[in-house]
């Protein structure tokens, strides 16, 4: 079967019809809320503090909903006009704008404190048109998310990548815009429900990844990280519980590219 990017440009793949059958999906609002929670999970927000959050490609606002529920401001951007009527009708609480990501995130230096996708970033690497370039556009989305995140600020993005080409090619972009992160994969030996997370930061922070009950490998190489690189991600009370995790939980494993971290680029727009 082939993919929906496959198929046509998101704005029009996703119209009046599609929007509606999709969000009125009971399996579909299921795997958006648990999808959503985990991305939730992997950002590891500080619960006493408020936190003002981005949701790219939220779509009809499944994710938003969600996002209300556990407490938070949002605002979701969409390049689908149907979509965004769909979360007006819906009513959802957080504001939602028409925006194409590949031209970048349209707000100002440190809005956010933090940002999600769901199922929306592979779309990027697909050229709809001839002056369409992925690479590009994967570089315009990064560098404009880095600088609307406060520093130290994450973004969580779950998606359904093509091929390992393909996530490479997502991870490079998000390094050279300056991002440091790696990749989660939960349930990786599962066709059925295998799902991908990048998990990023914009520059340093003491906010830790969440990789609590997962085992580390390298994107590239396979090698699992050493403790010293353990270290750095996470402090000793994180370490000593995620590791009292993984000997309850061998279910999900984690790929993470140990050297990933870049150097801030200017934004070029």
């Amino acid at each position: 079967m082939s993919r929906p990017e496959e198929l046509a440009p998101p704005e029009i793949f996703y119209n009046d019809t599609e929007s509606f059958k999709y969000t009125s999906s009971t399996r579909v609002q299921h795997i958006q809320a648990s999808m959503t929670l985990r991305a939730l999970e992997l950002l590891n927000l500080d619960p006493q503090q408020p936190h003002f959050i981005l949701d790219l490609g939220c779509g009809s606002g499944l994710s938003g909903e969600i996002l209300t529920q556990e407490g938070y401001k949002w605002i979701g951007t969409d390049i689908s006009p149907s979509m965004l009527a769909t979360a007006l009708d819906r009513e959802v609480e957080g504001d939602v704008f028409l925006g194409d990501l590949g031209a970048g995130v349209p707000f100002r230096y440190g809005t956010f404190d933090a940002a999600i996708s769901i199922s929306a970033i592979q779309w990027l690497c697909n050229a709809d048109s001839s002056n369409a370039d992925p690479k590009k556009r994967l570089l315009r989305f990064f560098d404009s998310l880095y600088a609307s995140l406060v520093k130290g600020g994450k973004f969580v993005a779950q998606f359904y990548p093509k091929d390992d080409s393909q996530i490479s090619t997502i991870m490079e972009a998000a390094k050279v815009s300056g991002f440091g992160g790696g990749l989660v994969i939960d349930d990786p030996e599962s066709k059925k429900y295998k799902k991908h997370y990048l998990v990023l930061t914009a520059g340093s922070s003491e906010r830790s990844v969440n990789l609590s009950g997962v085992v580390m490998d390298s994107v590239e190489n396979k090698k699992k990280l050493s403790k010293k690189a353990l270290k750095k991600l996470e402090s000793k009370k994180e370490y000593i519980a995620r590791k009292k995790e993984i000997m309850r939980n061998r279910g999900r494993k984690v790929t993470a590219d140990s050297k990933f971290s870049g150097r801030r680029r200017h934004p070029r727009f």
